[in-house]
């Protein structure tokens, strides 16, 4: 049977989350950046302070927003026959997008990221076996900020078959994006039916929905793309340093996205998200790869699965800062419980330094993590076929099963294999050049971008998006402050 979900609550500890956060809500409320938000709250009843730009949302609100929003929903990618199912017992994986560093394959030394390095990781998730989505997870040093949103988007349509993900960055590149992408899949009304893209919404802790995210979310939820309400709080910095208490008003500030996304546009697809962990309280820094986190994540699946929607969050986390073996330790630590607790969709593939440093052969090593940790997930099978009574009767002790058609017809299936991993005897690994796994990865990465061959796109939409990309490319910072609303 499939085992049960991984559970650090109760049902009563859920309610008494859920209660919490509902008081903080109506009557702490939360500051909001955003005129246009605070009024679309106050027509739906919330009560609004515009001396300090803050809402206290009653619970009724909250109920009616979840009641709109999807349980379940389908993302695909530039090529529309890519399918991502967010919110049935499929586990997705993804990368994450905040490093601005990486190991070099070829030096092993770390070095700024380039744009190349974020065409050759898109190129490496297409070709992977489970990850299978790119959040713009490498910010190019390379190109102005004011185009690295546009430039990734020509990176996506021309290297990628897969669904693509970037942050709700404000009002131009926002727009940007959508138009883009609705370039690439042949039009705005095709972009909402079948969406493509997967936005990140920053949440800012304690109790904040700050205006640069909050233009993006109207767009995004204007094009029906996806969603995911994303915290990063800090036990004992941004938020109590109790985990019942980080959950609490993480809760209040998910919920408060979450409404107003539905305020927005009733049925925009949302994510119930976490990239919460604790203080490391020895050096003041984020401790991603702590195993607080894995119980934060545990904690958030049950809070997602309570309220009714899909859940995102972190896995396969560290905050070493090279290739050691807390590296793998804390990366297996976060990534199996976020798979047993139930989340859909899971984050960090490839990085490291908590998520500001990437690895394309660690990518790849973590496309193997996921692969076992989605066997695990499966479960054992018991019923007539496995149990093999009649075989075992036929083998006795006088024969063996290597030879056997049962042996052949389950083994594949039933058994995890990986083209990094190896278990080779001592002499034989030896013969082989004794290699290591990160060595069998980084040649698994030469031979992805060796044999890659990039999307051939209709000449027609290449040219439009090209010239789009050029038109962002003569813009100044003080277009992109331009195009931002009043508040």
């Amino acid at each position: 049977m499939k085992p049960a979900y991984f559970e650090v609550l109760s049902a009563e500890e859920i309610e008494r989350i859920h209660a919490t956060s509902m008081d903080i809500l109506g009557n702490v409320g939360v500051r909001v950046d955003l005129k246009r938000a605070r009024d679309d709250f106050g027509a739906a009843g919330a009560d609004v302070d515009e001396t300090s730009r803050s809402v206290r949302i009653p619970e009724e609100i909250v109920r009616s927003a979840l009641a709109k929003a999807p349980k379940r929903f389908t993302l695909y990618g530039a090529d529309p026959d890519f399918q991502m199912e967010i919110g049935t017992d499929r586990v997705n994986f993804a990368g994450l997008g905040t490093p601005t560093k990486i190991v070099d394959t070829e030096t092993g030394e770390v070095r700024p990221t380039t744009l190349d390095d974020v065409r050759n990781h898109l190129r490496l998730i297409d070709a992977l076996d489970h990850i299978d989505n790119s959040q713009m997870d490498l910010w190019p040093n390379d190109v102005p900020m004011t185009t690295i949103h546009a430039e990734a988007m020509v990176a996506w349509a021309q290297n990628s078959h897969t669904s693509f993900g970037m942050g709700t960055y404000g009002v131009m590149p926002t727009e940007d994006m959508m138009r883009m992408a609705s370039i690439v899949v042949g039009g705005k009304e095709e972009l909402k039916k079948r969406p493509r893209m997967f936005g990140i919404c920053s949440v800012m802790n304690p109790l904040q929905m700050i205006k640069l995210q909050l233009e993006g979310m109207y767009l995004w939820a204007e094009y029906r793309q996806p969603l995911a309400m994303s915290p990063e709080a800090m036990a004992g910095a941004t938020a109590p340093a109790t985990l019942a208490g980080l959950l609490a008003q993480q809760n209040a500030e998910i919920l408060a996205h979450l409404t107003l996304a539905q305020l927005i546009a009733p049925g925009t697809p949302v994510l119930y998200g976490t990239v919460s962990t604790i203080t490391d309280m020895a050096t003041g820094n984020v401790a991603l790869g702590s195993i607080e986190t894995s119980l934060i994540t545990a904690a958030v699946a049950q809070l997602a699965r309570y309220y009714g929607v899909p859940c995102r969050s972190v896995g396969g986390a560290t905050a070493s800062n090279t290739l050691d073996a807390q590296c793998m330790l804390e990366r297996a630590g976060t990534l199996l419980p976020a798979v047993q607790a139930g989340v859909h969709f899971i984050t960090c593939g490839g990085t490291i330094e908590s998520s500001m440093a990437a690895s394309h052969p660690l990518l790849v090593l973590d496309d193997a993590l996921c692969g076992m940790a989605l066997r695990l997930a499966r479960g054992i099978e018991v019923n007539d076929e496995t149990l093999a009574l009649d075989l075992i009767k036929e083998v006795g002790w006088q024969d063996q099963y290597l030879d056997k058609l049962h042996t052949a017809e389950h083994c594949r299936q039933e058994y995890f294999f990986s083209k990094v991993l190896r278990r080779d005897t001592r002499e034989t690994w030896e013969k082989k050049g004794s290699k290591t796994a990160m060595d069998l990865a980084s040649e698994r990465v030469r031979e992805i971008l060796g044999k890659h061959e990039p999307r051939q796109l209709e000449p027609a939409m290449e040219k439009e998006l090209l010239d789009y990309l050029n038109a962002v490319r003569q813009r100044s910072m003080a277009d992109f402050e331009a195009a931002e609303w009043e508040d």
